[in-house]
C-alpha cells in the first residue's frame, strides 16, 4: 500500500484520536471532576486525557496529557483497551484507554478541572460520565489480569447510549 493510498477516505469511517487514563495509587485512583463551566459533563468525574496531537503515538498523547493535567510522573502506563465511538457522523472517536501507576501529588486544580485521589471502592458514588459505569469494572479487570478490552458505542438516540463489547 502506497502512501497515497493511506490517505484515501472515500466511503470509509474516520476517526478522531483520543486517549484517557486512570492513574492508580495503592486503593485510589486519580480522576478529574471536570468544572462546572464545561461545555460537556459539567462537574462529572472522569479519568485524564484529551486529543492525539499530530505525529503523536498514543502513549505519547497519554505521558503528554498526564504531564499538562496533572503534573505528575507515571511509573507505569500500559493501554488497557480501546473504544470506538459511532457519533452519528464521520469522524467518530478512537480512546485508547491506559492505565498507569503514580505515586505523586497532582496539581490540584486546573481549567479542566480538580484532580483528586478517590477511593477505588467509592468510585460509582460519584457524579461520573455516562460510559464510566460500563468502562470502569473493564479498567479494573484489565488492572487485575492485563487483559484488554475492545468496546463500541453508538448513540441510539441523543441521550442514549449503546455499548457494546468486542
Amino acid at each position: 500500500m502506497g502512501r497515497g493510498d493511506q490517505g484515501s477516505s472515500a466511503g470509509r469511517w474516520s476517526v478522531i484520536p483520543r486517549v484517557l487514563c486512570f492513574l492508580f495509587r495503592d486503593d485510589q485512583v486519580l480522576l478529574l471532576r471536570r468544572s462546572p463551566a464545561k461545555k460537556i459533563f459539567p462537574g462529572r468525574y472522569n479519568g485524564l486525557g484529551g486529543h492525539v496531537e499530530p505525529g503523536e503515538d498514543l502513549r505519547t498523547a497519554a505521558r503528554r496529557e498526564i504531564v499538562e493535567e496533572a503534573g505528575i510522573p507515571v511509573e507505569t502506563l500500559r493501554l488497557a483497551g480501546l473504544i470506538t465511538v459511532d457519533t452519528g457522523a464521520s469522524p467518530g472517536v478512537l480512546i485508547a484507554v491506559f492505565v498507569g501507576e503514580a505515586s505523586g501529588e497532582p496539581a490540584g486544580s486546573t481549567p479542566e478541572g480538580t484532580l483528586v485521589w478517590t477511593p477505588i471502592a467509592r468510585v460509582l458514588e460519584l457524579p461520573v460520565v455516562e460510559d464510566f459505569p460500563a468502562l470502569w469494572p473493564r479498567v479494573l479487570r484489565f488492572r487485575e489480569t492485563g487483559e484488554p478490552f475492545f468496546l463500541s458505542y453508538a448513540y441510539e438516540a441523543p441521550d442514549h447510549l449503546i455499548i457494546q463489547e468486542g
